[in-house]
């Protein structure tokens, strides 16, 4: 049933992201926002607001290890499994500088993590991650390397907008905690830390939509934004999760992630740009060997 619980509160959630970012961008219009940050709230916020709330409500109920766990779990999903699926089907070969840059921003912000490892993650982090988050995002939406076509979904009264939100941000929420509690219950049954469930069950159930994109984006053959989208998602992962998570309570990183995950997120992030710089594309070799890395890792954490 803990398994069925976190399906349904997983289904819940994408919901409810769905839901709020068509009311989102409805409001949005009909009150001349501009088109930035109609943009963020589409490109950064709203494809982890499943990330976001189920992190929040972890935070708030004192297993912020889970919390921690998705956030490297989901960056390491989206980077060797859902890119890897990608590529596997269609090749991305559109390398620019700017996918470059995004990429050792990943790297900077995972070796910001094993830094973090000495302090706690409060308020002051929140507040910094939260800044540096709108000026990554600012230089990436003017500079065109963020999709924000998806703009033109939804169009609503004013009313019905905020009725959509509201409803969205109320599946968001119960979605959260039905997710969270049968992680926590799903942990406790099987005697499996809370950072693991995090590493996998609930970072592959917060990589699915991406991944579902992804794939879908390969089979259409565009995937030109792919790379991008996936590396800024990890971006907003570190900053805009746990940044704003932060808020909510204290809380520290795990030492087994420092040990070993965060090590496997800056490595498989190295992997990325060497493919970047020498074959100048993320073609079926780095889809295999992504997909042996991913699967070797799941294998790894639980034995």
């Amino acid at each position: 049933m803990d398994l069925f619980y976190l399906i349904a509160g997983l289904v819940i959630l994408v919901a409810g992201a769905e839901i709020v970012i068509r009311g989102s961008v409805s409001l949005g219009k009909k009150l001349n926002i501009s088109l930035f940050a109609i943009g963020v709230v589409i490109v950064a916020g709203g494809t982890s607001l499943p990330e976001l709330a189920s992190s929040i409500n972890a935070v708030v109920t004192n297993h912020a290890d889970l919390a921690l766990g998705a956030v490297v779990g989901s960056n390491i999903a989206n980077l060797i499994l859902v890119m890897a699926a990608t590529t596997i089907i269609f090749p991305i070969t559109n390398i620019n500088k700017n996918q470059i840059n995004q990429a050792w921003i990943n790297i900077v912000l995972g070796i910001v993590l094993i830094f973090m490892s000495y302090f706690y993650f409060n308020f002051i982090f929140g507040i910094i991650s939260i800044i540096l988050l709108a000026l990554i995002m600012y230089l990436q939406i003017s500079r065109g390397s963020l999709m924000i076509d998806e703009v033109n979904k939804g169009d609503y009264s004013a009313l019905i907008s905020i009725i959509l939100i509201i409803i969205g941000v109320v599946f968001l929420i119960y979605g959260s905690e039905l997710f969270v509690s049968s992680a926590i219950n799903f942990a406790n049954r099987f005697n499996i830390s809370e950072a693991v469930i995090g590493l996998s069950l609930i970072a592959f159930g917060t990589s699915l939509p991406e991944l579902v994109v992804g794939i879908m984006s390969a089979i259409k053959r565009k995937v030109d934004f792919a790379l991008g989208n996936i590396l800024g998602s990890n971006i907003y992962n570190v900053l805009g999760v746990l940044g704003i998570s932060s808020f909510f309570n204290k809380f520290t990183m795990p030492d087994v992630l420092v040990s070993q995950d965060l090590l496997f997120m800056l490595f498989i992030t190295f992997i990325v740009l060497i493919f970047m710089y020498l074959f100048k594309k993320l073609g079926r070799t780095f889809g295999i060997l992504g997909l042996s890395f991913y699967f070797s890792y799941m294998y790894f954490i639980f034995i």
